[in-house]
């Protein structure tokens, strides 16, 4: 009874509401300040450390002349994990690095022996978590989708106009083609990195069934025999 009179009385409870706090602070408060000071970044996502909005860029080549409109340094870059946030000035802006696809037009395009085909293609891309290249996909690029699809597109056509016969190859000819032709094109442009090229629709049109009819029978014996006849 002493005991509990004690500890109930004015020195007492000072000393229990001091150990609250303090195992409080220690419970709560202090795993909190450590949450506001750091960062994670997940799986399939990278960040672009930023100081009053601009990315850091760290070892900026210095200009001697205006004319070197490429020197540019590193942009500090954060693979997932978790990161540090100190001081407070600095944040972080997240780039998702995931795979994603954007389709093509559908397009008109005639192969070497003069058979057209109308196709439809995707190309699946995604950002590049380095420096140089997510500098270029954040700010050098308006739309990174539309030149990407400008450049791929070139490439597609000029991949099916060196070929021969009247079916397209299988698609991993084709995406290893148009790969091999602009994908350090689009990496050096664009920033990102092209992962596959896809034809997911092919048909004749119409006009090209209609003209390869007619040239047919144009062709033919009898047609052959009138025109000799006309001469």
């Amino acid at each position: 009874m002493d005991m509990l009179v004690t500890m109930l009385s004015g020195k007492g409870m000072s000393g229990l509401l001091k150990t609250g706090t303090a195992v409080l602070t220690i419970l709560l408060v202090v795993p909190a300040l450590l949450k506001l000071f750091i960062v994670t970044v997940d799986e399939g996502w990278a960040a672009i450390r930023t100081r009053n909005g601009k990315p850091i860029v760290r070892h900026r080549p210095v200009r001697r002349s205006r004319g070197r409109g490429n020197a540019v340094g590193e942009v500090v870059v954060l693979d997932p994990g978790s990161h540090g946030a100190f001081p407070l000035f600095y944040w972080y802006r997240l780039v998702d690095v995931r795979c994603r696809a954007t389709d093509l037009p559908a397009r008109e395009m005639t192969g070497a022996g003069g058979h057209q085909h109308r196709v439809h293609a995707s190309f699946e891309w995604r950002p590049i978590p380095t420096g140089r290249d997510l500098r270029v996909f954040e700010l050098d690029v308006v739309n990174v989708k539309e030149r990407a699809s400008n450049i791929v597109g070139a490439a597609l056509r000029d991949a099916i106009r060196m070929l021969e016969g009247a079916e397209l190859p299988h698609n991993d000819e084709i995406n290893r083609r148009v790969l091999a032709a602009c994908a350090d094109d689009v990496r050096n442009t664009c920033g990102v990195e092209l992962v596959r090229v896809m034809v997911t629709g092919d048909a004749l049109t119409d006009g090209y069934l209609l003209s390869h009819a007619l040239h047919g029978a144009d062709r033919g014996s009898a047609a052959v025999a009138a025109l000799h006849a006309l001469n």
